[in-house]
């Protein structure tokens, strides 16, 4: 009888962007397109919350499917925007 061996892979998810990744080390020490100081001016941050079927913002409330899709939307109520004149992305609720 042959056994079968069943493998669990775990995604990780980065907050700022929504890439998913197997391994932590791989992401964490890379710039992050996404950061909030801008493209490639931080690293990637790890998404510490629970997977949902919906994403929401913290500032205007958008919904998404993913991190990703929400990450990518222009955020027009980000605390930000005044001060440097530049539309940030959404960002995501953390539960």
């Amino acid at each position: 009888m042959n056994s079968i061996r069943l493998m669990t892979y775990t995604q990780y998810h980065y907050e700022y962007c929504g890439i998913m990744h197997a391994q932590i080390s791989n992401l964490v020490a890379t710039p992050c397109f996404r950061h909030p100081d801008g493209p490639n001016k931080g690293k990637h941050k790890l998404y510490e919350g629970t997977e949902k079927a919906h994403c929401n913002c913290i500032y205007c409330g958008t919904s998404t499917s993913s991190i990703a899709n929400l990450t990518s939307i222009p955020c027009f109520r980000h605390p930000k925007d005044s001060k440097k004149r530049k539309t940030r992305n959404c960002i995501i609720v953390i539960n």
